[in-house]
């Protein structure tokens, strides 16, 4: 598979799981009637709404994570069928993460109380954030990848009191410590 096919199925991919979550519901733009590249602030209503927030930047870790998760697959199959396949991935989570199950086991477990769900930009935009990652763990070394998602992680625990990891364990196994830490702006 050549790179340009690769990145026509990665976009057919990521038109595809727009539609979806327009045909489930979610909301193509932010409700409030503001379409901004940045929302800061996680409490706002704009959170998973705009085009980037700081929840972007876990899509980009995703994007490393699978690169290297598919890296044994290099032997059989190149680059461009890896990204397809990552970008699979990212859009059934984005799927995934925008079931009524998965919002509201956001709101009962994390500090997400106000959450529902992303915008069809967000979300496509969060896509496009793996990919970068991905592309960015292709031509990096190794350990300029693993420094990267250290000083994601750190940074986004020190300014929004969250992080991917953070994130994974008060959805699977909420700890009511981290939830009181995460709750003290």
């Amino acid at each position: 598979m050549s790179l340009r096919t690769g990145l026509c199925l990665v976009a057919a991919i990521i038109l595809v799981g727009a539609t979806t979550l327009w045909a489930m519901g979610q909301p193509v733009f932010c409700r409030c009637g503001v379409i901004a590249l940045w929302s800061g602030d996680i409490y706002s209503n704009q959170n998973s709404q705009q085009v980037a927030d700081p929840y972007s930047f876990t899509h980009i870790t995703h994007g490393v994570l699978f690169f290297f998760a598919l890296l044994p697959l290099a032997r059989w199959i190149g680059f461009p069928p890896r990204l397809v396949l990552a970008t699979l991935i990212e859009v059934s989570w984005e799927i995934a993460e925008n079931t009524d199950f998965v919002i509201n086991r956001y709101r009962e477990a994390t500090i997400s109380l106000d959450y529902f769900g992303d915008s069809v930009l967000n979300s496509s935009f969060d896509v496009l954030a793996c990919v970068l990652g991905f592309a960015l763990a292709a031509r990096l070394p190794w350990r300029a990848s693993v420094a990267g998602i250290v000083a994601i992680e750190v940074i986004l625990a020190l300014t929004i009191r969250d992080s991917l990891l953070l994130n994974i364990v008060m959805l699977l196994y909420p700890i009511e410590a981290i939830r009181q830490w995460q709750s003290a702006r």
